[in-house]
């Protein structure tokens, strides 16, 4: 084909039917884009790697001479139905500089996203108002690329729903200029049902399968088919939701970063015996009376609520996701990422369940991102409950009745993470909730919402605590995202805390009251191990062996599952007894009813770092503690 000709069908594929789109609240947005990006360098970064990208600004200066094509027929990706994909991309640029780079935008129609439902403008009228899901620079794997203008680069796509296009910029990402775009390019079926999400039900011998499809119930029953290991199998319908621009609260959200979610699904799998096998498969039931089904997986089903057996729990926070083709320039923004996930995914046999609270794709208002988390834990999901907490960047957004009024969500004000994932809430945009395994019993809080005394959430923080029996369950673990206990993390020190303000002077008391044994943070990136703790006391002078009197909660920050790393404070915290500024995860061991061990583990290669254990009878659980004993009479 001429190239003349190949530009005008670019052309055309760019702009037919296109009008022009207005953006609001440009202010706002232009703090979240930078003045560029050095990408030669690997120093940590903060913000989102897409909001770096001043897509509003692109100038369309598509080059007769410039071509990017892909390694794969448009249309056939795969011969089965497969949810990832390894694309070469070859591209040629007479002009070639060190800033130039390659966009993976998906639609394949980049300029059709809608922003006209926005008011105002930018100060200039956006060419693109669509960001890609990932990007590399040319570059980065050719280094005599500005030399010769050539280059090959290797990206990974998943399954999202929609076809792909590859475009290739100039002028870096501060003033991008596209000039040539590849064909479009699809899965076989993009809708197919993918990226299972298993997480506990409202009731113990429930256990809920969520998944992502392109399937609306006008023209699929989404269902889950399964049961025992190795015999029969029943049908489960599931209900459906998504969400809109117009749920989204602000930009990049409702902005740039929207990209349409899909369908959600959610099934509830009931009546579950304890301790054993089941396997289930996803599946829509088209209206000719065909399924379309997903891949067989397995899960083991919670013990009995109390039940004396060996059950392990793996807990950590803040993990973000990272492309594993290296683009997004990903090094710089969660570089441990990877290594929490591949080292949980290698030891999938000895763990039972994870807590992952809060933070977890750091999408910041780039709804793309949550499709590639989904999908680089669903190894994990998949055969695991993986259970949730809410953090800053699902939840707070400005005017939108998160606690704290910043912008961390980038607009998703918890709509993505509230749907995306099923937790046993009242109410989920409310993202507290108890659930129980075997002899643990927890209490995962919102950091997001209020938590002080005389609020809605406090008085359930309450509730859980009571509510729990601990002559059968003994292991009582509370959780948030923000660190509302201790840690020495820098920032918080500036502000003369060590915690979240008011965290302890409102909930201290109620962990003594109830004798939690152990709170878990995200939220700052770094591990952190304090002693038992009561009013900023050490009360047991033991670091590795605790037995006796429940007498003070030992608070863990494992904020450490992949993000960029946070700094300690150079003041010495006497509570605090091992800091750790790596990558990890803790995990808890109950062997049985008064034995129980923890871990912290590095992500890079899965060995223990710190421990300790505790060693206890149902008494010393009943013992009288300061500010932690019931009132007593003498009356006979």
């Amino acid at each position: 084909m001429p190239k003349m000709i190949h530009v005008s069908i670019v052309f055309l594929l760019l702009f037919s039917n296109a009008i022009v789109y207005k953006v609001c609240h440009a202010s706002s947005y232009s703090r979240l884009i930078s003045g560029g990006v050095d990408h030669h360098h690997h120093s940590p970064i903060n913000k989102q790697p897409l909001a770096i990208i001043a897509i509003h600004k692109t100038v369309i200066a598509l080059h007769e001479s410039a071509s990017i094509r892909s390694n794969l027929n448009s249309l056939l990706l795969g011969i089965k139905v497969a949810d990832a994909q390894w694309i070469n991309i070859d591209l040629e640029y007479p002009e070639p500089s060190q800033d130039d780079w390659v966009g993976v935008f998906s639609p394949a129609k980049f300029n059709a996203s809608d922003c006209s439902s926005e008011v105002g403008s930018w100060p200039e009228t956006p060419t693109l108002c669509t960001a890609p899901i990932k990007y590399m620079f040319a570059n980065q794997s050719t280094t005599d690329y500005v030399r010769t203008g050539k280059a090959t680069l290797t990206f990974r796509i998943i399954n999202q729903r929609e076809d792909f296009a590859f475009a290739l910029f100039t002028g870096g990402l501060e003033t991008p200029k596209l000039v040539a775009v590849t064909d479009p390019i699809s899965f076989p079926n993009p809708k197919a049902p993918l990226y299972p999400r298993l997480a506990h039900g409202k009731a113990w011998d429930e256990m809920t399968v969520t998944w992502t499809s392109g399937y609306n119930i006008d023209e699929a029953t989404p269902i889950v088919e399964w049961g025992f290991k190795g015999q029969s199998k029943k049908l489960s319908l599931a209900g459906t939701l998504t969400f809109t621009r117009g749920s989204m609260c602000g930009p990049p959200a409702r902005t740039v970063g929207w990209r349409d979610p899909g369908f959600i699904h959610t099934s509830f799998l009931q009546d579950l015996w304890p301790n054993t096998m089941y396997e289930y498969r996803m599946g829509h039931i088209m209206v000719d009376g065909s399924i379309i089904y997903s891949d067989m997986y397995t899960f083991k089903s919670s013990p009995y609520p109390g039940q004396d057996s060996l059950q392990r729990v793996i807990i950590f926070g803040d993990m973000g996701k990272a492309e594993r083709d290296g683009s997004n320039e990903y090094g710089n923004y969660q570089p441990g990422s990877l290594l929490t996930t591949d080292q949980l995914v290698s030891d999938l046999e000895n763990y039972d369940i994870v807590f992952h609270i809060g933070n977890l794709p750091f999408a910041n208002g780039f709804l793309s991102q949550w499709d590639q988390f989904t999908e680089q834990v669903q190894r994990i999901s998949s055969v695991k409950p993986y259970m949730i907490a809410s953090g800053n960047h699902e939840r707070d957004f400005p005017n939108s009745g998160s606690f704290y009024n910043t912008p961390d969500s980038g607009g998703e004000c918890g709509v993505p993470a509230e749907t995306m994932y099923y937790v046993p809430a009242h109410n989920r945009a409310k993202f507290w909730y108890a659930t129980d395994y075997g002899m643990f019993h927890f209490c995962i809080a919102d950091s997001e919402h209020d938590w002080r005394e005389g609020s809605e959430q406090y008085a359930w923080i309450e509730n859980c605590f009571a509510s729990v029996d601990r002559q059968k369950q003994p292991w009582l673990i509370f959780a948030a995202n923000r660190v509302l206990g201790y840690s020495s993390n820098n920032w918080l020190a500036d502000e003369g805390a060590f915690e979240e303000p008011m965290g302890r002077a409102n909930l201290q008391k109620l962990w003594q009251k109830y004798k939690v044994d152990i709170a878990f943070y995200g939220h700052v990136h770094n591990y952190e191990r304090t002693c038992p703790i009561y009013q900023n006391q050490c009360v047991n002078s033991e670091i590795s062996r605790y037995s006796g009197t429940v007498n003070g909660t030992i608070h863990v920050v494992v904020g450490s599952g992949g993000s960029h790393l946070s700094d300690f404070t150079e003041i010495n915290t006497f509570w605090s007894l091992y800091k750790d500024q790596d990558w990890g995860f803790v995990k808890l061991t109950a062997f049985n009813h008064s034995s129980l061990l923890f871990e912290y583990k590095k992500s890079s290669d899965g060995l223990v770092y710190d421990n300790f254990t505790i060693s206890r009878d149902y008494r010393d659980v009943l013992a009288c503690v300061h500010d932690g004993c019931e009132d007593t009479t003498l009356a006979i």
